[in-house]
Formats: structure tokens, C-alpha cells, sequence
């Protein structure tokens, strides 16, 4: 769940993924799948009148396709509708809040210990190693421990962890252009450290980041949902896809549909990212 073995291995096929262009196939075929279901969790919840968290006794596990209930209802007689509209929103903007949290200081970071050296680098290049060297559920489990459920811990807990991956491609990356003749020349004409970051580095990053950000974001969502599931994470009634699963899983038999939504909720907005992050096809 918390491994990023797909992200470790990224810089290798960065250089070949900028040379065909950034709208490939994959990419376009990711926005084909998030567009509409981001148009879903966002403005879903506007155009549905209906608290996720309503209970109705009368109308408990309805399959879908009820006049009143388009996707049916849970256990408790909640809209699944409303619950999968809110829920995907809550994932989306969960994981990318965390992502971007990430990303932020480990680029950052990463520019630094490349343009620094010396004992800044050794230092930042150490402590990404610790971090690495951490099981990145342990690392969130004992953040949880502090506030079980709650989104704070949990958010702290994965962009402490994710961080790590940003500043490795950021150093590697800026290492790489600060020696470019591009760079020698900038500085020869007079140009100033902040001058190179800005116009020079930043620009070279951008494709780089922009990957890794999409996978980062997958991997925050999966994380979410999967210690949701184990009950550590989000706790019901919170709409959050992973917290669905579990409450509806007594009732697979009676309602496989109402277990299967937020599940291939989950699916498409990965799936999505990971073609939004895949290589040129």
C-alpha cells in the first residue's frame, strides 16, 4: 500500500517521456477518465440534494436504479449517490492536499542540496535515507496514534513520507542541469543563482514533478482508502470510498453493487493518475 517501488524507479524513463511530448495517448486517455469524475465529485454535491449522512430505515440496501435512489442506498438507508460524489471529492482533495505537501519541500529541498553540496547535501541526502529506511505505514500508524481517525495525523504522516521521492528526482534532476552548457553560459553572461533557478531549473523540473505529483496523488488515495479499511484512518460515517467499503462489506451478498461503487471509485481516479503519470505510448 505505502510502497512506492513505481515511483523509485521514475528518472530513468523522464528524459524519454519529455522527448515524445507531454500529450501522449495514456495522458489523454487519464483526463478522458478524471474529468468526469472530478465533474462528479464537485459539482455533484451541489446538484444533489441529499446529506450523505441522512439515514432512512424505510429504504435500507435498495438496489440501484430506484426512481428515488439512482444508485440505491447503503445499509442505513443512505444515498449512495450522495456518498460517492462526496466520498470521491474527500479522497481527491485529501490526497492531493497531501501530495502537493509533498511536493512543496522536497522539491525545494532537492534544489538546494544540487546547488549547495557539501554538508547541506550530505545532511538533506541522510535524512531522505532515514525516511526511506521507515516502513511508510509505520511512519503514518504512529502519527495516528495520537488522534486514531482523524485527517490531520494521517495527512502529516504521508506527505512526511512522500516527500522523499520529489526530492530525490528534484537533486538528481538539478545536478544534472546545473553542469548543462545552458547553465555555463547563463553564468558567464552574468546571470545570478535566482536568475538559473527561476528561468532554467524550474522549467526543467516542471515535466519531472508534474509526473511525479500524479503519482504521488495515486499513491495518497490508495493509502487513505486502504487505512480507512483497516480502521485506523477516516472513520465512518465520514463519505470517504475506503470507510465504504468496509461498512458494506456484511452485506455483500444482499447488496454487491452498493460494495462495488466505491471500489471502482477508487480504481478509475488511480487509474486515471497513473496514466496522467504514464510514459510515452
Amino acid at each position: 500500500m505505502m510502497k512506492t517501488g513505481s515511483l523509485a524507479h521514475l528518472p530513468a524513463g523522464l528524459a524519454e517521456q519529455q522527448a515524445g511530448g507531454f500529450w501522449t495517448t495514456a495522458r489523454m486517455a487519464g483526463v478522458a477518465i478524471i474529468v468526469p469524475l472530478l465533474a462528479f465529485a464537485f459539482i455533484g454535491p451541489m446538484l444533489i440534494d441529499t446529506d450523505p449522512l441522512a439515514q432512512d430505515y424505510d429504504a435500507v440496501l435498495i438496489a440501484p436504479g430506484d426512481a428515488a435512489h439512482i444508485l440505491g442506498t447503503d445499509h442505513f438507508g443512505r444515498s449512495m449517490l450522495a456518498r460517492l460524489a462526496f466520498g470521491a471529492q474527500l479522497s481527491f482533495v485529501m490526497a492531493f492536499v497531501t501530495a502537493l505537501t509533498a511536493a512543496v519541500p522536497g522539491i525545494l529541498l532537492g534544489i538546494l542540496a544540487a546547488a549547495r553540496g557539501g554538508l547541506i547535501e550530505r545532511g538533506l541526502v541522510a535524512l531522505s535515507d532515514i525516511v526511506l529506511a521507515l516502513p511508510g505505514l509505520l511512519l503514518v500508524l504512529l502519527l495516528l496514534a495520537f488522534a486514531p481517525g482523524q485527517f490531520g495525523p494521517l495527512y502529516l504522516g504521508l506527505a512526511l513520507y512522500l516527500w522523499v521521492e520529489f526530492f530525490r528526482v528534484a537533486r538528481i534532476e538539478t545536478a544534472r542541469v546545473m553542469t548543462s552548457p545552458s547553465v555555463e553560459a547563463t553564468r558567464l553572461l552574468g546571470f545570478g543563482r535566482f536568475y538559473i533557478v527561476t528561468r532554467i531549473i524550474f522549467p526543467a523540473l516542471a515535466g519531472p514533478m508534474i509526473t511525479l505529483f500524479a503519482f504521488a496523488t495515486g499513491s495518497a488515495i490508495i493509502a487513505v482508502s486502504t487505512l480507512s479499511a483497516i480502521h485506523v484512518g477516516l472513520r465512518p460515517p465520514t463519505p470517504e470510498l475506503g470507510a465504504m467499503i468496509v461498512e458494506l462489506m456484511p452485506y455483500y451478498s444482499e447488496a454487491p453493487l452498493q460494495i462495488m461503487m466505491p471500489a471502482a471509485a477508487i480504481f478509475l481516479l488511480v487509474l486515471a493518475l497513473q496514466l496522467l503519470a504514464g510514459r510515452k505510448s
